[in-house]
């Protein structure tokens, strides 16, 4: 064995224990945020929900909704109902009842959005995510969601928990331009 050798073998020894360093240090922060789901329910948000334009809408106020309408989640990996016709300017109060055995969630997005969650979700099943767009409903319990819906076109709700989307767990929200039906 020759000296290169001898300080290649160093190096390799040297960064191979930063690289395990670093791991052993990123560990601990990627087990903090994995906690969302598991078959215990979200804690709620401390305060008032946060209003950020989304390409889907924003979140309503619960005494604008003029209309609720009742999802029922299951574990045939299925919403009914599949497809929700609404106004453009129309806010309404999804009351979204999981009447599986396993944690199930409606989020709302464009196609696009959710399909690119559900990808994170399938990498980090246990990612925490806590949005006015999600309701995140454990077996048998029942979640709500008022969203106002100020842009018209075609979108999604899904369950994004790990293999429940890639299984179809998809519904579609047709969103009218305002002044038509």
């Amino acid at each position: 064995m020759n000296e290169t050798t001898t300080t290649m073998d160093g190096r390799r020894a040297a960064l191979t224990r930063m690289a395990a360093t670093a791991a052993a240090l990123t560990l601990p922060l990627l087990a903090s945020r994995a906690r969302a789901h598991t078959d215990k329910p979200h804690a709620p948000k401390a305060g008032p929900v946060v209003k950020e334009q989304k390409d889907w809408g924003i979140a309503g106020d619960a005494k604008n909704a003029k209309r609720s309408i009742a999802v029922g989640m299951a574990d045939s990996m299925r919403f009914t109902p599949e497809r929700i016709e609404v106004r453009q300017g129309e806010t309404l109060r999804f009351v979204v009842r999981n009447t599986g055995k396993v944690m199930h969630e409606f989020v709302i997005g464009t196609k696009a959005e959710n399909a690119k969650h559900a990808e994170w979700m399938v990498k980090f099943p246990n990612m925490e995510h806590d949005e006015p767009y999600m309701a995140h409903v454990p077996p048998g319990k029942t979640g709500e969601i008022v969203w106002t819906f100020n842009r018209a076109g075609e979108f999604e709700f899904a369950c994004l928990i790990a293999g429940h989307y890639q299984s179809g767990m998809v519904g579609t929200i047709r969103v009218a331009p305002a002044g038509k039906a």
